[in-house]
């Protein structure tokens, strides 16, 4: 073998190997106290291994035949300081055609990774959820517990074993001692969803608005007007830029109780013309219109955008999306619904002057009135520059409360009772 075709096979190997190695094209990263994610796109699907090691807690992910590119050299850059979990994270190769990603960590932490399939605007995605050991919502009802009790001899909320789920008595429920509101009456708790997050932007508006950042601004002004009534208290199922899973939103309210659940959302249609505010409630027998089952399709295909991997059991799941006849819940979500609805009809067009109804995998709670709030059309020009200005998400915030005191004028809250158990 002569010296000049020994060079040209290496250097055909050679460019053979660098075409097919994978590019990281886009490195994400959504802190929150919750959990934090790290996404890697790219446009083939990314073999991996994944390794935990202690003293110091690192997280270290190989990445079989990638390229070491821009996206993977720059991701410390997305770090917020803030982040719960993450310290920094390191890159490099590790052996030829294999890169090492190092996270280091800052607390011992529970790990899930999966790969997803393209959708949308997303190629290949590999996603890692960095959770921390203790779920934090439930050391916030253990410390609420313990301070309620007056220190170490309260009772535990115990965290759910894994064919479990735990349901807890709103009138036991410890809450927090808040200025003007009376400790001897039971505090009503309304679940307030700002609707997608994270990896899941929602609707996109005609000047680029985004549909997550416009349904967590009015939420947050929703909570804190509820915030401020007698008695009342509200609860984001997310409160920063990540995502939830809709079926993850339902067991939070569950979690805690909650009177009512309330989802944030602002649409986009095909045409621009379209535009109002609309209010739906869950249907047992399929969507009530043609509108509202395209808009079901749409909003429930936010687990496929956002990423939810389908190997992860949450022990709460199987209790909330329990096969149970939901018609006295459906009843009463239509009553809230319908409150609601006149009440934003009042500071703007709505698109249907009746609650319509389909089934929005977000309003499945058996037990919890809920309703989803479509507050205007942002792929309506007009109506977006509205969904954007503070004052006009005020009086959003302020017509949805009037409503739900107004369904409580005629709906007393009453002690719920538990729902008998199905193993």
């Amino acid at each position: 073998m002569s010296v000049r075709f020994l060079v040209a096979a290496l250097l055909l190997i050679a460019a053979t190997a660098a075409q097919a190695a994978i590019t990281v094209s886009a490195a994400r990263i959504w802190p929150a106290e919750e959990y934090t994610r790290i996404t890697l796109e790219s446009d083939k699907p990314l073999a991996h291994e994944m390794i935990m090691l202690k003293n110091p807690d690192r997280l270290v992910l190989d990445l079989e035949n990638a390229d070491l590119g821009q996206a993977l050299k720059s991701i410390s850059d997305n770090i917020h300081a803030s982040d719960p979990y993450i310290q920094q994270i390191r890159t490099g190769y590790f052996k030829p055609g294999v890169v090492r990603v190092v996270v280091d960590l800052k607390t011992q932490v529970k790990p899930q990774i999966f790969s997803l399939e393209p959708i949308g605007e997303y190629k290949h995605r590999l996603v890692l959820d960095i959770y921390p050991l203790q779920d934090p919502l439930m050391a916030m009802l253990n410390q609420m517990t313990k301070d309620k009790a007056g220190g170490e001899g309260g009772a535990k909320v115990p965290e759910p074993e894994s064919n479990t789920a735990i349901l807890l008595d709103n009138d036991k429920l410890p809450l927090p001692d808040e200025p003007g509101k009376d400790p001897k009456t039971r505090v009503i708790t309304i679940a307030i969803d700002a609707g997608h997050g994270g990896e899941d932007p929602g609707a996109r508006g005609a000047t680029g608005s985004h549909e997550k950042d416009i349904t967590l601004a009015i939420a947050k002004k929703l909570k804190a007007a509820v915030d401020a009534e007698p008695n009342m208290r509200g609860v984001l199922t997310r409160d920063g830029d990540y995502f939830i899973p809709l079926h993850g939103r339902v067991v939070k309210a569950r979690k805690l109780r909650a009177d009512l659940f309330v989802s944030i959302h602002a649409d986009a249609f095909t045409r621009p013309s379209a535009r109002g505010s609309s209010v739906f409630a869950l249907s047992e027998r399929g969507a009530t219109s043609a509108s509202a089952r395209y808009l079901a399709n749409k909003e429930n295909e936010s687990d496929l955008i956002g990423g939810v991997s389908l190997d992860v059991k949450d022990p709460y799941l199987a209790r909330t999306l329990l096969d149970l006849s939901q018609t006295a819940t459906i009843n009463d979500s239509l009553k809230l619904g319908k409150a609601v609805l006149g009440n934003i009809g009042e500071i703007n067009t709505l698109h249907k002057s009746h609650v319509e109804q389909a089934g929005f995998a977000v309003l499945k709670s058996p037990d919890i009135p809920s309703i989803l709030v479509e507050t205007a059309f942002i792929s309506n020009p007009g109506e977006e520059k509205k969904l954007n200005n503070s004052g006009y998400q005020e009086k959003l915030a302020g017509a949805i409360l009037t409503g739900i005191k107004h369904y409580f004028a005629s709906n007393p809250p009453l002690a719920r009772s538990r729902i008998a158990a199905k193993e």
